[in-house]
């Protein structure tokens, strides 16, 4: 088939496996659009929360589309302030988290290349990293 068609909304939401806020959403459409090259996730962090995952990539580059709301991302030891529309490249090797507004915070996050069957494996991640 020469292309792959997914509602990101009706995958399945694995937003419970953070332990974050009530009604965190994250939805990975990787496998189920067939991505070979690329890697693609919806995420929604309900207003006024922090994701409770910081997380940097040896080799992955991503970019963060706020598609609705607004909030801030930590990008190592800086603080960015992000509204819809917004896009963020963030190279490999840096360390990100990110935080809602008080509309909440609605991201579309790309990432190159694909990790494969272990994308855990690029993957440095901390609970907490960005405390107060």
């Amino acid at each position: 088939m020469p292309f792959t068609l997914k509602n990101i909304k009706d995958l399945e939401d694995i937003g419970s496996a953070f332990d974050g806020p009530p009604d965190l959403e994250f939805r990975a459409a990787t496998k189920p659009l067939e991505l070979e090259k690329s890697a693609l996730s919806y995420q929604w962090v309900p207003p006024g929360y922090r994701f409770p995952y910081g997380h940097s990539h040896s080799t992955q580059e991503e970019v963060y589309v706020v598609v609705r709301g607004s909030g801030r991302m930590k990008l190592d030891d800086e603080i960015v302030e992000v509204e819809e529309w917004d896009a963020v490249r963030v190279p490999p090797g840096t360390w990100r988290g990110y935080e809602a507004g008080p509309e909440g915070l609605e991201l579309l996050v790309m990432g190159a290349p694909n990790l494969g069957d272990d994308p855990r494996g690029d993957v440095d991640g901390q609970r907490g990293w960005w405390a107060d």
